[in-house]
This record gives C-alpha cells, structure tokens and sequence, in this order.
C-alpha cells in the first residue's frame, strides 16, 4: 500500500456546496492577512498575528512550493457565490510511509458557527482517504478549542492524546491534544 502520488500531478480542486477548495494564490494574500491578523483566528494556534502583507505572500508561495515538492497540500477555501476567500485548510504534513497526514486550518471570525468549515475538512478528509488512500488523518488541536474539537468528533475523530505543557507561546506553556481519523470510521454528514 502506499499513498496516490497522482494527486501532486496537478492541484486537485475541490467543490462542496458552498465553497470551492482551490490552490492559495499570491493574490490571496490580503485576504489571508486580513484573517491572520486577527487575535480571534490566532486565539487556539501558537503563532503570532501576521504583521504584514508580505508575510501573507511568503505563505502563499511556501504552500505552493510545499504542494510542488509533494510535502504539503493547502487550500484556499472560497465562497461560491462571490469567490471570497474565507479560509485555508489542508494537509500540513504527508507522511508517505506510513499513508498519514496532519490536518489543519482557519477561517475568517466572519464565518464561524455556519457550519461551513465541516464542509471544508468532510471534502478534504473524503479526497485523503478516497483519492490519496491515507489510512490515518491526524489533528492537532488546543484543548480549549471546542469548535474544532465538535467537528473533528462529528466526523470520526477520536482523541488518540493529550500533552501537559507541550507548546511553549507568548511567555506561557499550554496543552496540546492530538485526535485521529483512519480510514474506516469516518462519518460524512454532508
């Protein structure tokens, strides 16, 4: 067994009912700036705001360079209707040997409660497991972070860890649990 490398053959676009999951573009990089700077977007991710544009434009050319060399796949998630970004998720890690990827992403405060991001990571987890042949997905995520915890377990999720003090941000230790999905268990709703 091993994962569907055709996949990086050409970017795989893919469509839900309200978003289209495409390619982060450079010209998406003020809409990613605006999203990342937020503190609420940041308030469960270890990182610091993005300060500045061009900070949004490296991030867009690494995620393109990452997908290249078949380490990463990032999508940029776009409203439909008026082809707005308002989010991006993706595969932030493939482990090719052992047919795993990590999962992660954000999206706009905007959108929050609309259960638009369960359409994003259901389309994404179906294309890993369906088109790649991943065996297991892997998420993870502040323990704090309810929203993203409810839709990990409505999925199929299951909470495989959790790390006491394992992220060091901002002057303060924080927890970090780890939830999967394999194959199999997963439970589409949409």
């Amino acid at each position: 067994m091993k994962i569907n490398e055709k996949v990086f053959e050409s970017f795989p676009v893919l469509k839900t009912q309200r978003l289209t999951l495409r390619e982060i573009r450079l010209s998406d990089a003020a809409e990613i700036f605006a999203m990342r700077s937020s503190g609420r977007v940041n308030q469960f991710i270890a990182r610091d705001a993005m300060s500045s544009l061009e900070s949004a434009v490296q991030l867009a050319e690494k995620t393109s360079q990452a997908y290249r060399q078949r380490q990463a796949i990032g999508w940029a998630g776009v409203l439909r209707e008026n082809e707005r970004i308002i989010g991006t998720c993706g595969f932030n890690q493939i482990d090719f040997a052992n047919l795993r990827a990590e999962i992660g992403g954000e999206m706009s405060v905007d959108y929050w409660g609309k259960h638009i991001a369960l359409e994003a990571v259901e389309a994404i987890v179906r294309f890993g497991i369906e088109e790649m042949k991943l065996h297991t997905i892997e998420a993870k995520v502040s323990p704090g972070n309810r929203g993203a915890i409810y839709l990990m377990e409505h999925i199929g999720f299951r909470k495989e860890a959790h790390f006491t003090d394992r992220v060091f941000f901002d002057g303060k230790f924080s927890d970090m649990a780890v939830y999967t999905l394999i194959a199999g268990n997963e439970k589409f709703v949409l």
